[in-house]
């Protein structure tokens, strides 16, 4: 039932973004930093959590969930060593996603040609 969740879930987030996309004039980017600052601001005020424990990877793996990751660690980073934590922590959740992520784009970039 997990997996329903998370598919129908994660499925409403992804076609609440396009119907922002069709109907406003908002660019991709755009529509990105809504969303993870919305997703942080959630997770910062700990209502994201809550939905992550609901919904699992259907509320993880969009860029929402990056947002509250981010908030998550900043807070707790501060918490721990002060307001340094605020800059070091949010690296310290996230870090291995966004170096994955990099490496990866890296590599498609060299096995296939863009379009112009």
């Amino acid at each position: 039932m997990s997996y329903l969740i998370a598919f129908f879930v994660g499925g409403a987030i992804c076609a609440l973004g396009q119907l922002v996309l069709e109907l406003t004039g908002w660019t991709p980017a755009q529509l990105l930093v809504i969303l993870t600052i919305i997703g942080g601001v959630l997770g910062g005020l700990g209502l994201y959590q809550p939905f992550l424990e609901f919904a699992g990877a259907g509320a993880l793996i969009p860029v929402s969930g990056f947002g509250s990751s981010v908030a998550l660690g900043a807070i707790s980073e501060a918490k721990r060593i002060g307001f340094m934590g605020l800059f070091t922590g949010t690296f310290e959740i996230v870090g291995l996603g966004l170096t994955a992520a990099v490496i990866f784009g890296f590599l498609m970039a060299l096995v296939f040609n863009p379009k112009e």
